[in-house]
């Protein structure tokens, strides 16, 4: 058996090129625009895989299992913390109608793939559930389903690549959209308009402008952490005492498995909590900067973990199949988010945006928005997108348990 030059045993260095790497793929994905279209999670990824495949580092170790543990857990409140439902229905109310639009495009893609493929896929429906959670929300929502429906970790792998290169193909897609006359004829677009008039076009890199450097101080830092620990243990308590109370399993009912699965889960429990506690006591939590910050790096360290199992020949054998089931998904998302959408009479950049939101996650639909040059749509989509973050959860779990 052939060994890694980095033993499984060596704590700190994995954590250390973990920790590392992941600041490695941040800096490079806001410093290189061609680097912010690949996206950071396909670098942070891309190089585990190489390292594990030339045996520099373990493809298993407990500090991988840490990341798992505990590092996921923490950054879903973290990321959370701006998810104020009060904030988001009354600054984006129209905003948030076209997303839920775009999100049940999603499901309807995620069943129709599911029907399509899942002979030929490995562990379809906990694929589709998976898929279904982040073509809603984005990488918060593959990283949790990912954890809750235990996914093989090399299917994952491939499951992320392909999601990764679908995204980044869809988003060229929207980019073309309004470039062509046909698509520009028949839908409103009054931010292209003003945007146009003004003669004002930004070729700023948008992920490095969204993530521009912002006021944090050592009570901000403490505040976030400290209160993540605490929802990540009441979250994962309750939800274990539920899951006791609960029954589940063969025998039970379809009725109970899918309550055990809805209140007995820590992570759809922490989901819960989080964003019950955040609309409450909204203002407190807006006060507290730089928690999305600290939860985006701990999702990259998640992409860094997500690349280590990733076998070379397994995922060239499966990445092209998980490409089209993918395609099938986004394709229905981007069907119903444009027909309805004009049908409700939105604008052209409403139902892209959404769409991104949907496919990428906010920040991702946040940096289109900046580099389009679409201002007053940058707010209103970084609140709804941030409900993906909730909804995906949720969506992902219904689902993996409505599929036989």
């Amino acid at each position: 058996m052939i060994t890694s030059i980095i033993s499984s045993e060596d704590t700190w260095l994995l954590w250390a090129f973990m920790a590392g790497w992941a600041a490695v793929s941040i800096c490079l994905e806001q410093k290189y625009k061609w680097v912010s279209k690949v996206t950071g999670a396909i670098i942070a990824l891309v190089g585990a895989m190489v390292l594990v495949n030339i045996n520099v580092i373990p493809s298993q170790a407990p500090a991988y299992d840490a990341v798992w543990s505990y590092v996921v857990p923490l950054a879903i409140p973290l990321l959370l913390f701006q998810a104020n439902l009060k904030k988001i229905w009354n600054e984006s109310g129209r905003m948030l109608l076209l997303f839920l639009i775009s999100s049940i495009g999603t499901v309807i893609g995620g069943f129709v793939a599911y029907m399509s493929m899942h002979q030929w896929i490995p562990n379809a429906t906990k694929i589709t559930g998976l898929e279904t959670g982040s073509y809603t929300g984005g990488g918060v929502n593959f990283a949790a389903l990912s954890a809750k429906l235990e996914v093989p970790g090399e299917l994952a792998s491939s499951a992320i690549v392909a999601d990764n290169i679908l995204m980044a193909l869809y988003f060229f897609t929207l980019i073309m959209l309004p470039a062509i006359t046909f698509i520009r004829n028949r839908f409103h677009t009054p931010y292209l308009d003003e945007l146009e008039k003004n003669n004002n076009d930004s070729q700023e890199n948008g992920v490095r402008t969204y993530w521009k450097r912002k006021e944090v101080s050592l009570k901000d830092i403490a505040f976030a952490i400290g209160i993540a620990f605490a929802l990540v243990a009441i979250s994962f308590k309750l939800a274990e005492v539920i899951d006791q109370w609960i029954p589940s399993g063969e025998g039970v009912g379809f009725f109970y498995n899918v309550l055990n699965g809805l209140f007995g889960d820590g992570y759809l429990m922490l989901t819960s909590i989080t964003v019950f506690v955040v609309t409450v006591f909204h203002r407190f939590f807006e006060n507290i900067h730089g928690a999305q910050e600290i939860g985006t790096y701990l999702i990259y360290i998640f992409f860094v973990v997500i690349g280590v199992p990733a076998s070379l020949p397994l995922l060239i054998s499966n990445a092209p199949l998980l490409l089209l089931f993918l395609a099938i998904m986004v394709l229905f998302n981007m069907l119903v988010t444009f027909t309805v959408g004009k049908l409700f009479k939105f604008s052209l950049e409403e139902m892209i945006v959404a769409s991104n939101a949907n496919i990428g996650g906010p920040t991702t639909a946040a940096a289109f928005a900046i580099a389009k040059g679409w201002t007053k749509l940058i707010v209103p989509i970084m609140l709804v997108g941030t409900l993906g973050y909730v909804i995906g959860n949720y969506l992902g779990s219904m689902v993996y348990y409505l599929l036989p």
